[in-house]
């Protein structure tokens, strides 16, 4: 089964950064002035310690925590792997659920199709809980009736989102919005409305938005508007794949889109080049991707690398389903390049915001 069914990622919208901007943003890592000169997908069912920051440097915000790194894990296909055995292999303690749907009019369960509670996907908050994690459950996704089509207004849409929060007792949502709900100007405004409804409700909820990019960046639509409304989330997180990176050096190519990413929130909300930084996050694949790209371990280093010098909110990706070896392309049980099971997570569970 495709990712790009499942989660998929919203067209590309900028031009690829240069081979010479890219090396330039890495430089940066080693210690270089460059980096820092240059911020001056079922169809199935219906349907990631923060050391204190210098003064004036993200002054206020809080340190991303251990929810910073909740990897993707899906209950509806790819023989998912068992919580605690990679939270025993890896050290991380959170989890992303995915994905809660709507079951016809505005009803979410997950799927679309199971029930929020009861089933396979309660069992593994659980499971999660018992060993001392917590869970962070996504609404959205590539396919499938989405709540923020579905309901018809923001408040129905805040209603909906706030019956999985009492669910659970939830202390953060993603809202992963793409497709068509992402192509609507409409259902972005609606989504951006009701989660200023339950960030109202719940003020000590974190509140993680993801979107596709392009090469450079992501378009600004979906920020802007939030901005304009009043709306601040905990992170802004792109997709960094599935964006014509085919043959290229997929943990450069990250870097470049996150750097746009940090432009598009910089711009849209007046944040220093710091505060951007802590206001958003990156969502990567891991393996062969939809488009043929492939992101290997050493990808991930580099991408982990670039989140500890910039202090991200957010460091996750799809999917710990697929965090194991095999033959042949990626697929929904295996990454399609050289690993040992959970390496990509063993990484990635090394940030400490």
């Amino acid at each position: 089964m495709s990712r790009n069914l499942l989660r998929g990622h919203a067209p590309a919208v900028r031009s690829a950064l240069g081979v010479v901007a890219v090396a330039a943003l890495l430089a940066g890592l080693t210690g270089s002035p460059a980096l820092g000169a240059a911020n001056g997908r079922p169809t199935g069912a219906a349907g990631e310690k923060q050391a204190a920051p210098a003064a004036g440097s993200g002054a206020g915000l809080a340190a991303p925590g251990d929810m910073a790194v909740a990897p993707y894990l899906y209950n509806g296909w790819g023989s998912p792997p068992s919580p605690t055995t990679v939270m025993n292999a890896t050290g991380v303690k959170w989890f992303t659920l995915a994905f809660v749907l709507s079951n016809g009019y505005c009803d979410p369960q997950w799927d679309g199709g199971r029930p929020l509670t009861g089933g396979v996907d309660q069992q593994t908050v659980d499971t999660v809980r018992a060993a001392g994690g917590d869970v962070i459950p996504s609404f959205g996704g590539w396919s499938g009736n989405k709540l923020e089509s579905s309901c018809s207004s923001a408040g129905e849409l805040a209603a909906a989102y706030q019956k999985v929060i009492d669910a659970y007792g939830l202390k953060a949502i993603d809202i992963d919005i793409e497709a068509d709900a992402y192509a609507s100007e409409t259902v972005q405004q609606r989504t951006v409305d009701a989660l200023k409804t339950v960030k109202a409700a719940n003020p000590d909820i974190k509140v993680y938005v993801t979107f596709g990019t392009g090469q450079s960046g992501p378009d600004d639509s979906l920020v802007s508007k939030a901005s304009a409304s009043g709306l601040t989330v905990d992170s802004w997180t792109i997709m960094p794949f599935d964006f014509g990176g085919a043959g290229q050096n997929m943990g450069d190519l990250t870097v470049g889109a996150a750097e746009g990413l940090k432009d598009v929130v910089k711009s849209a909300y007046g944040y220093s080049d710091d505060d951007a930084y802590r206001h958003t996050g990156i969502s990567s694949m891991n393996g062969i991707t939809d488009d043929n790209e492939t992101v290997t371990v050493a990808d991930f280093r580099t991408i982990l690398a670039y989140a500890q010098q910039r202090h991200l909110a957010r460091l996750t990706f799809w999917s710990v389903n697929r965090d194991r070896p095999c033959t042949g392309g990626g697929a929904d049980t295996c990454s399609g390049v050289s690993q040992e099971p959970w390496d990509f997570t063993k990484v990635f569970a090394q940030y400490t915001g």
